[in-house]
């Protein structure tokens, strides 16, 4: 009865086997895509979403995500004006759901390391090495176009999709971010140089103005006194308080003529 009940959970469990090996269904879940293999070898069949049947035995499903995955790297590059950069970036891309049975045969379920890495690496070098390290700041829009088009030039022929790529974070040497430092306080300093500078210039001219403008007018004075004496009494009897000096001699004030002011 021992034997009988040992041989029957064999029995069971390959019989379980069996049917799991042989069960001829399957499914592929949502943004995912399922490459036919029979006996191991790629047939360039593509399953999509939803329920598939297979040939027991003979063919086996390798499942491959299609939906937009991140990728995100450090590289270590030399600018052009050689200053040592190391550059975090991050990609968004996704398989063309049409190539996924080519990648899979020519690279394989870890394209991710074998192929995408390598590009982020190479790319982000020989982009940075056009740039000095103070355009990489400058131009860090333009720095990331150009980036991302050479991984596009890359990858797509392979059937990798780029979605989206960022610049995360540029990192410098100590001595180049002092250096960066110094230079922007040397810039703000001498645009407060200047300011003052314009600020004393525009007082000066002002002064130069009212001079001037002081000038015309005892010219102006000037003039009109030599042309008609009377103005001069005039002036006088502005002055004049009223009363008339209590001593007559060679030093008291000289009478004016008002007669002639008055007509």
């Amino acid at each position: 009865m021992k034997k009988l009940s040992i041989g029957l959970i064999v029995a069971i469990v390959l019989g379980l086997a069996f049917l799991m090996i042989a069960w001829p269904f399957g499914t592929v879940g949502a943004g995912e895509r399922g490459v036919l293999l029979r006996w191991g070898a790629v047939t360039g069949q593509v399953m999509g979403e939803g329920l598939y049947v297979r040939v027991p035995v003979m063919d086996r499903v390798e499942i491959m995500d299609v939906k937009i995955q991140k990728e995100e790297v450090i590289a270590t590059a030399a600018s052009k004006d050689l200053q040592t950069v190391e550059s975090k970036v991050a990609l968004n891309y996704h398989i063309d759901p049409m190539k996924v049975a080519n990648i899979y045969q020519d690279i394989g379920i870890q394209y991710n390391i074998r192929l995408i890495d390598p590009a982020l690496q190479e790319s982000v070098k020989s982009t940075t090495a056009k740039y000095t390290a103070e355009e990489l700041i400058t131009r860090r829009e333009e720095v990331r176009d150009a980036i991302k088009a050479h991984l596009v030039e890359k990858l797509q022929p392979r059937g990798i999709l780029i979605d989206d790529f960022n610049v995360v974070d540029f990192q410098f040497s100590a001595s180049f971010d002092q250096a960066i430092e110094l230079k922007v306080t040397a810039e703000q300093s001498a645009l407060a140089a200047k300011n003052k500078l314009e600020q004393i210039k525009f007082e000066a001219e002002q002064q130069v103005a009212e001079a001037r403008g002081k000038a015309e007018a005892l010219r102006i004075e000037s003039a009109a006194l030599q042309s008609s004496p009377q103005i001069l009494q005039l002036r006088a009897l502005e002055k004049w308080d009223g009363r008339l000096p209590s001593v007559m001699g060679s030093q008291a004030t000289p009478f004016v003529d008002i007669t002639g002011l008055v007509r």
